[in-house]
């Protein structure tokens, strides 16, 4: 299987657009279903954390004052990174701040996201809910820490996706489930999980010529 990259940011907000800045990152790498490296680091934007964010993270702004600079953090964490694939829970808000923070240091993104939020919701459409805490819990997944800090969400995103991936293979006599047919599935329409896979197995020479 692909080595997958999952990452996890903790911010000062919800957007960059909106002038939001990092505050911590972990990448950890997935791979044959394991975590096999990671990375973590809080990280100083010169960003003030307001108090709402100092309680729901625990990351205070005498913590982020004395972080390693942002950039190179982010440097560091381009690196680990490098060219695998992508994978977050709620990608599309890691996305927008991957982007943001390497745009910075004069880099950008090569590679594409799988998103376990959006991947939950057409393998798992009967849970409570889509938020990470719940889905570890449905699907009897270890805590791997305080919630939204970087690395134990990170590593439960990865215990998700592995689970997600192998729940897949299982049901439908999958021998390997690829970063691309979860980008298939994840913008799937909701109840049709088997049209896709079946339409993906047809197309897949295509897409990876």
């Amino acid at each position: 299987m692909d080595t997958v990259a999952v990452i996890d940011f903790e911010t000062t907000g919800i957007s960059p657009d909106a002038g939001a800045r990092a505050t911590e990152i972990a990448a950890v790498l997935m791979r044959d279903g394991r975590i096999v490296d990671r990375y973590q680091s809080l990280m100083n934007t010169g960003a003030w954390v307001p108090p709402f964010i100092e309680e729901l993270t625990g990351i205070t702004n005498e913590m982020v004052r004395a972080a390693p600079p942002a950039a190179r953090v982010m440097r560091e964490v381009a690196d680990f990174v490098g060219a695998h694939p992508l994978a977050a829970h709620n990608a599309s808000f890691d996305r927008r701040f991957w982007d943001a923070e390497l745009a910075r240091v004069r880099r950008s993104r090569q590679q594409e996201f799988a998103c376990t939020m959006l991947l939950a919701r057409r393998i798992y459409p009967l849970a409570p809910n889509h938020k990470l805490g719940t889905l570890v819990s449905y699907a009897g997944l270890p805590v791997a820490g305080r919630y939204h800090r970087a690395m134990a969400d990170a590593e439960m995103a990865a215990s998700l996706l592995s689970k997600l991936e192998e729940d897949v293979a299982r049901r439908f006599g999958l021998d390997a489930v690829t970063h691309e047919l979860l980008r298939a599935i994840q913008v799937a329409p909701r109840g049709e999980l088997g049209g896709c896979i079946a339409r993906f197995a047809v197309t897949a020479p295509k897409l990876a010529s």
